[in-house]
C-alpha cells in the first residue's frame, strides 16, 4: 500500500449515509470505481495509477457500508436506489457532471444500475466479473432459498439473517477472507467435483469449504493485512446488509423491469469464475440488454478477483475501452 500512498488522495464526500470515502488519482476525465463484497477501494490498486497514467480522474470509493464509509444501520439504507444516488452525490461533489462508471462484483451491479437510473450522469459503464441483468422477474429470496435444495444452503440465503453470517466471520476476520478469497481465485479455488464453496451445508457454515493453508497469487500479506484491518474495524453488518435489501430493490425497481443499458459499455469475465458460467444466459442476451456494448472479454484462466489477479490485461481493456467512449 505505501507505494501507491504518497499518489493518491483521499477525501471524503457527504451523502444521505453520512459521508463516502474515496481515493483520486490522475486528471481528466472522471472514471469512478465501484467494489463488491467483501472488498474495499483498496481493490483497485492496480488500476488507480495505470488510468492516471493514462489521462484520466480515477476516482475509487469505499460503498456505504465499507472502510471508512458510513454505515447506517437499516437494511434499507442499504437499498440500490441509496447506491446510487451515493455515486450521483460523488460526482457532483466532485465538480463533475458527468462520469464513466466501472464496478466489480457488486460493484457491477451497482454501476450497472446508476447507469440505467442516471443516463445523464453516467455516460458509459464497465462491468466487471458480473454481466448486467435488466430488473424484475422472480423475488430474489424466493429463487436463492430454492437453490440450495434440501440438504444445501445458497451464500446469498445464508446471508440473510442478520447477525448469523457476521457469528461466522467476526471472531476471526482475517482467516475467513483469506479462505474466501482463495475459495473464489483461479489458483487456490477447490478442484472440481468438490464441495462448492458457494453453498453452506446445513447445519454447517461457509468457512468449512473454503482452501486451507495457502493465499492466492494476488494476496500477499500485506495485502489481506488492509482488509481484514478494515473489516476487524467496522464488522461486516454493512457489507452484508447488501444481500439482505435485495427484495426492497426489486420492488423499487419494477418499473424498470427489462430495461436495456443503452450507454457504451463494456464487459470482463474470468473463464473460472462461477459469476460468468452460471449467468452465461445473462452474458449471450448482452446484445440485446446491452445494446451499446462496445467490447467483452473473458479472460481465461482467471476467478473472480479480477482486476487484482489480472491487473494488467484488465488495466488494458479499460484504457483501450475507455479511449472509445470519451474521446
Amino acid at each position: 500500500m505505501t507505494q501507491h500512498a504518497a499518489q493518491i488522495t483521499h477525501r471524503s464526500v457527504t451523502s444521505s449515509a453520512g459521508r463516502i470515502h474515496l481515493v483520486e488519482q490522475g486528471s481528466g476525465p472522471l472514471v469512478l470505481l465501484v467494489h463488491g463484497f467483501p472488498e474495499s477501494w483498496y481493490s483497485w490498486r492496480h488500476q488507480l495509477p495505470a488510468l492516471a497514467a493514462a489521462g484520466y480522474r480515477a476516482v475509487a470509493v469505499d460503498v456505504r457500508g465499507y472502510g471508512r464509509s458510513s454505515k447506517p444501520a437499516p437494511v434499507d439504507a442499504y437499498r440500490m436506489l441509496d447506491l446510487v444516488e451515493d455515486n450521483v452525490r460523488v460526482v457532483r461533489a466532485l465538480g463533475e457532471e458527468s462520469a464513466v462508471v466501472v464496478g466489480h462484483d457488486w460493484g457491477a451491479t451497482i454501476a450497472a444500475h446508476s447507469a440505467l437510473l442516471g443516463p445523464e450522469v453516467f455516460r458509459a459503464v464497465g462491468l466487471l466479473s458480473v454481466p448486467y441483468t435488466p430488473p424484475g422477474g422472480p423475488r430474489p429470496s424466493d429463487v436463492f432459498t430454492r437453490l440450495g435444495g434440501e440438504a444445501e444452503e445458497f451464500y446469498v440465503a445464508y446471508f440473510q439473517e442478520p447477525g448469523r453470517a457476521e457469528a461466522e466471520v467476526e471472531p476471526d476476520v482475517r482467516g475467513w477472507l483469506a479462505g474466501f478469497y482463495a475459495a473464489l481465485s483461479a489458483d487456490t479455488m477447490p478442484a472440481p467435483g468438490a464441495p462448492d464453496p458457494h453453498f453452506v451445508a446445513r447445519g454447517g457454515t461457509l468457512r468449512d469449504r473454503f482452501p486451507q493453508g495457502r493465499l492466492p497469487g494476488w494476496l500477499g500479506e500485506d495485502d489481506l493485512d488492509v482488509y481484514a484491518g478494515e473489516f476487524e474495524r467496522t464488522g461486516l453488518t454493512g457489507a452484508l446488509n447488501r444481500y439482505r435489501a435485495m427484495d426492497r430493490d426489486w420492488e423499487d425497481l419494477a418499473a424498470h423491469a427489462g430495461a436495456p443499458l443503452t450507454q457504451p459499455s463494456l464487459f470482463v469475465g474470468g473463464s473460472q469464475d462461477a459469476s460468468t458460467t452460471w449467468l452465461a444466459d445473462a452474458i449471450e442476451a448482452h446484445p440485446v440488454t446491452l445494446p451499446g456494448l462496445v467490447a467483452s472479454h473473458v479472460l481465461d484462466g482467471c476467478g473472480h478477483w479480477i482486476q487484482q489477479e489480472r491487473p494488467d490485461d484488465v488495466n488494458r481493456i479499460l484504457v483501450d475501452w475507455l479511449a472509445t467512449v470519451t474521446a
